[in-house]
């Protein structure tokens, strides 16, 4: 905007990612009871530059003069920093001063509108068909299971995929879960054997989410063939995937990562798409769950995603590298219940590492893996921050996986935010 009303774009001196300190000068109107300084979140390389006459600036950091702006005749307004992400602690101040005071909205939208909307509308699209609804214990896919099974009933079926790349007791949780709260439809497709044989020898991210999406289709496809009339796939698919896998429909927006649920998907695909959350974020899907009546646990269960421990595994994905994953992440989240952390904490997993480091355990050199652990704080997992886990909790987790899972001499701690990292480190 800047730059087709005379202003200039370039290359920041220095980029700005993550927190950053903003100072106000016009607090009046977009900034209307914003602080005179506050922390933002920042997200970029390139930067407005220079302004016309025909600007004015509101506010700036130590790096960039021109963070936020407004134009002095015409109704527009820019904002270099995210206002709409979980760290910007005043952000939701300054969008509400925009939709309501400057837009004129009334802001009547709620959430339990959204649910019986979509609701009805699931009633109308399927009609007397049936929907397979793919579960992977999480809360997106729960809430989509949800959502369905008030608007169909049992013309749903859900269906979880062992694909083998499951967290330890993953398969037998989902089981108890939907046996007992729901009384759904569920049937186990056992593709262990199917998805490690497609994933042999591959070691690029990108083409391990594809193959592991192809795969997925067909065992959803060879699932159908017993369920007569199913015409639907169901998927608990949320903004924040659309986005990374550059699928927004206000686009342009880069590929960061294709999901298994957006990007990989084959166009024979054989059934009509329902994905009644693309529009959410996590904190609203979790807010959905709780009016839904989900228990506890499986609203703020961790998520976990798509392509499971294959995006944890990095490089060529095997049973035993599995093995050794799936100990060290159980580890991992025991310590972080048993510390009374796991509610106040967003995600925490363990990631094996393709490196191999020197050792010594007892009185003999040891040449073995090194497990990375990733915990972080977010609401919207658009960004997100580290965890600052005590010391003595992370000290637990390091000696458990080292004298516990065979194989692990080296653990480290994962402290970059959301950006520049991604959460998932493939």
């Amino acid at each position: 905007m800047c730059e087709a009303l005379g202003g200039k774009v370039e290359n920041a001196p220095s980029r700005e990612y993550g927190r950053a300190r903003l100072q106000v000068t016009q607090r009046d109107g977009l900034f209307e009871a914003f602080p005179s300084s506050a922390d933002v979140w920042m997200s970029h390389g390139d930067q407005v530059d220079r302004v016309s006459a025909d600007f004015l600036p509101l506010a700036s950091t130590s790096t960039c003069p021109f963070a936020a702006v407004r134009h002095r005749s015409l109704p527009m307004f820019g904002l270099q920093f995210h206002p709409e992400v979980t760290h910007t602690p005043q952000g939701s101040q300054l969008l509400g001063n925009f939709v309501r005071d400057l837009c004129g909205c009334a802001g009547t939208w709620q959430l339990g509108d959204f649910a019986r909307e979509t609701i009805a509308r699931v009633r109308e699209t399927v009609g007397n068909r049936r929907v397979i609804c793919g579960l992977s214990g999480g809360v997106d896919s729960s809430v989509v299971a949800a959502l369905l099974h008030q608007a169909i009933g049992d013309r749903l079926s859900c269906i979880l995929v062992d694909n083998g790349l499951l967290r330890a007791n993953e398969r037998a949780s989902v089981e108890h879960e939907f046996t007992k709260h729901f009384k759904t439809d569920l049937r186990i497709v056992e593709g262990e054997t199917q998805f490690l044989e497609r994933l042999q020898g591959v070691e690029d991210p990108q083409e391990k989410r594809r193959r592991i999406g192809h795969q997925f289709i067909e065992c959803f496809k060879e699932a159908a063939r017993e369920i007569p009339d199913a015409a639907f796939l169901a998927q608990g698919t949320l903004y924040p995937d659309v986005i990374e896998s550059g699928a927004a429909p206000d686009g342009p927006a880069a590929t960061i990562k294709l999901h298994h649920n957006v990007g990989g998907l084959p166009a024979e695909l054989g059934f009509e798409l329902i994905e009644p959350l693309r529009d959410l974020f996590k904190d609203e899907v979790r807010r959905l769950g709780e009016q839904l009546g989900l228990p506890p646990e499986l609203v703020w269960r961790h998520p976990f995603p798509g392509p499971g421990l294959a995006v944890r595994c990095l490089g060529e994905v095997t049973s035993d590298k599995l093995r050794v994953l799936r100990e060290a992440d159980s580890i991992v989240i025991d310590e972080i219940r048993e510390a009374g952390l796991y509610r106040s904490t967003s995600q925490a997993f363990a990631v094996l590492l393709p490196v191999r480091s020197v050792g010594v355990m007892g009185d003999a050199r040891t040449y073995d893996q090194a497990i990375a652990i990733r915990c972080v704080d977010t609401d919207d997992f658009m960004t997100a921050d580290w965890s600052h886990l005590p010391y003595d909790l992370l000290a637990r987790m390091s000696t458990r996986i080292i004298n516990e899972v065979k194989g692990i001499n080296r653990v480290v701690y994962d402290i970059s935010s959301k950006p520049p990292a991604t959460i998932e480190w493939e």
